[in-house]
């Protein structure tokens, strides 16, 4: 089974990412609120220190983000998910975004 990674456990990011763990997938998760992440941990998701080390140890990674900035920082900013995704790996943003 594939292991997702999912950042951003706030208010959608929270449920989304509840839901996929209920449907049994190993899960990798990041916030920058530590305190987002604990009902995963203790339900058995992996806590990762970064978006890059999310996406290192992740088949499929999800981010449910508050913007395009947050969007931005987290894909292509230091750490971010660009610099540890595996090759043939996954990555679906579900953030709240605008048209540009």
């Amino acid at each position: 089974m594939e292991t997702v990674g999912f950042i951003g456990l706030g208010n959608m990011g929270g449920g989304m990412a509840g839901n996929i763990q209920k449907a049994g997938y190993p899960m990798v998760v990041f916030d920058v609120r530590e305190e987002a992440t604990r009902p995963f941990l203790e339900a058995g998701a992996r806590l990762a220190n970064s978006p890059a080390d999310v996406a290192s140890r992740s088949d499929v990674t999800l981010t449910s983000l508050p913007g395009p900035r947050e969007v931005e920082s987290v894909a292509v900013g230091p750490e971010g998910i660009l610099e540890g995704i595996k090759p043939g790996s996954i990555y679906i943003d579900l953030s709240t975004s605008r048209p540009t």
